[in-house]
């Protein structure tokens, strides 16, 4: 995993390591084992040679076994004493061994016509560098430091995942609860940052619905009025371009108090059998002239408002009824997780370089669509918000071959019972 609090334990882990590897090296090489041809090897030297002496001389003292000791042979320290020996003088082959882990070492010495003459002998140099001890002193080491490294990394990065956390309880109207404001000044000084942002976005958000909702609805009162004017007007062509501009002034007005009570709106959801929904959308539609088939429908439950849904589907649908031509719609599950919604139309589709803008208020691909398609623009926009405020999410492509695919999805309901 790439998180910021694993890449801090293994820094210090590194660092730990790094400093406690450079010591164990340096040390050993300062206080490492003596060399073979020190004054241990020739101590020992020394002892063998004065017990064999003392053998040769015929003291009972000594007891003597026909095969030397050999439980566990340490090769390096025999050949180091044998050497020693020979240089005194005295090529013996002598064995140095253990008999037990933590015992003394044993120097088994050959004595002629006698057998050999077993003895403990200590101050032996160690045989090469110890490296199962060496091991697991590093691995010790590593586990410390891993497990300090490990608390000290969590401590560090708290900060971070209580911003984390707090970025991810934002809704889907983009605001967030409020955070307690307590632990560390850091945190309690982000906290009530963020507080204070979430209380001033909202502010901001509710003023600006208010506008929009004013504005839709004072224009209804010049616009009726407007109306009653362009019917004394004489010449009809006249007349009607004026009565259409007012339909659409009034469909501008209607759809901006539709877009903030979509925003503002909160219709407790239910349990809804969205392949039922869709068909009962899909059949409204083709009373109403328009080329719209329900290609493929498999049995769907979501938990979701079924009048905002409605008119969020409608939306879509009626979109790629209109600039699309003809509409196919399909439901289908998706891995008993998400509901998916896909229509399709055989449209001239929208420009790549805007169609990340197609959920924006009173987006037109095609501006002089006005006066044959009515709309306001606004379609898209409250589908968009209706859909994301129900947890799910629409994505809109141009195919291959000309048209538009719009997908929308839903977490699907874990409980169909009650559907």
């Amino acid at each position: 995993m790439n998180t910021l609090r694993i890449k801090f334990v293994a820094l210090l882990v590194l660092a730990i390591m790094t400093v406690v590897v450079s010591l164990t090296i340096v040390l050993f090489y300062l206080l490492g084992p003596p060399p073979r041809s020190g004054r241990a090897l020739e101590a020992a030297a020394q002892q063998v040679e004065m017990m064999l002496r003392l053998s040769n001389e015929g003291l009972s003292a000594f007891s003597f076994t026909p095969e030397p000791s050999s439980h566990h042979i340490y090769e390096r320290r025999t050949k180091a004493l044998r050497a020693k020996l020979a240089a005194r003088g005295l090529d013996l082959p002598i064995v140095v061994s253990r008999e037990r882990r933590h015992g003394p070492l044993i120097v088994s010495v050959p004595v002629k016509n006698r057998g050999w003459l077993t003895m403990p002998i200590s101050g032996l140099p160690p045989q090469g560098v110890p490296w199962k001890g060496l091991v697991r002193w590093l691995l010790l080491i590593t586990v410390g430091a891993t497990a300090v490294a490990a608390f000290a990394a969590n401590r560090m990065v708290r900060p971070l995942v209580f911003l984390e956390n707090a970025v991810a309880s934002v809704g889907p109207d983009g605001l967030m609860p409020e955070l307690p404001e307590r632990g560390p000044a850091e945190v309690r000084a982000t906290a009530k940052a963020l507080n204070s942002l979430s209380t001033r976005l909202k502010r901001a958000m509710e003023s600006r619905m208010r506008l929009v909702a004013a504005a839709g609805h004072d224009m209804r009162t010049p616009i009726t009025r407007m109306r009653l004017r362009a019917e004394f007007v004489e010449d009809e062509d006249e007349r009607a371009k004026w009565l259409n501009d007012l339909e659409e002034l009034e469909r501008i007005a209607d759809s901006a108090i539709m877009l903030v009570r979509e925003e503002t709106g909160s219709d407790a959801p239910e349990l809804i059998r969205l392949d039922e929904l869709v068909g009962t959308i899909c059949a409204d539609l083709k009373d109403q002239k328009l080329d719209v088939t329900c290609n493929y429908v498999q049995p769907v439950t979501v938990r979701v408002s079924r009048f905002k849904l409605n008119r969020a589907l409608r939306n879509l649908i009626i979109n790629a009824a209109t600039h699309g031509v003809r509409a196919r719609v399909s439901v289908e599950g998706v891995d008993g997780k998400m509901a998916r919604i896909t229509i399709e139309d055989d449209g001239p589709g929208i420009p790549p370089e805007m169609i990340d803008q197609v959920f924006e208020p009173f987006f037109r691909a095609d501006p002089a669509r006005r006066q044959d398609i009515p709309g306001a623009g606004l379609g898209l926009t409250i589908a968009f918000e209706i859909v994301q405020r129900a947890g799910g999410s629409i994505d809109i492509a141009n195919k291959e071959g000309g048209g538009l695919v719009q997908i929308v999805e839903l977490p699907e309901a874990a409980d169909t019972a009650e559907a």
